[in-house]
């Protein structure tokens, strides 16, 4: 990604007891629903639109592991831009199985744009959507992992101003797993 991020990643950093090797035998077959996703992921494309209705043009990594046991996963999401490789935004998600609902719990937390949102997960037909938990609050989002392959997915984000009104999408990745990963 070039030399124009201004750390390098912790990769040795570690907290004792976070990492696991794999799923929890419990639930193997419904953790599999995000843990198909564990490895390294490169973001071929990105486009992201802006609040004047332009799209921005990105590119980045994606980092996914198991944590806790195997009964959650965590993944590091990082863009830069696509012209200049300048950091544009990071963010991780903790994602919990919930065997009382068949759900998935899902924390993203970003210090770029600083804030903490919860989502609730599933699979609907062949989409995993993750839809975000508020109150009264627009616009609402949804984010939407498709066209799921061994080898790559596709990722949007869709907005919605009003409860009644129709989703927009406000984001899309093209997601290509490292070639490390593939041997």
């Amino acid at each position: 990604m070039g030399a124009s991020r201004t750390t390098s990643p912790a990769s040795s950093w570690r907290i004792e007891r976070l990492g696991a090797d794999g799923p929890d035998p419990t639930h193997r077959d419904e953790l599999m629903l995000f843990g198909q996703f564990v490895g390294d992921w490169e973001i071929t494309d990105c486009r992201i639109l802006t609040g004047n209705g332009d799209w921005r043009e990105l590119k980045g990594e994606l980092h996914w592991r198991w944590i806790l046991r195997g009964r959650a996963t965590q993944d590091v999401w990082t863009l830069f831009e696509k012209t200049t490789g300048e950091l544009f935004y990071e963010g991780t998600t903790v994602r919990l199985y919930v065997p009382e609902t068949g759900t998935w719990a899902s924390t993203w937390i970003s210090t770029s744009r600083p804030r903490a949102r919860l989502f609730s997960g599933r699979l609907i037909g062949d989409e995993i959507v993750l839809e975000e938990l508020v109150e009264a609050r627009a616009p609402q989002e949804r984010w939407i992992f498709f066209d799921v392959t061994t080898e790559s997915f596709r990722w949007r984000s869709e907005e919605r101003r009003t409860a009644n009104s129709t989703w927009e999408m406000s984001e899309e990745m093209r997601i290509q797993r490292r070639a490390v990963d593939k041997e």
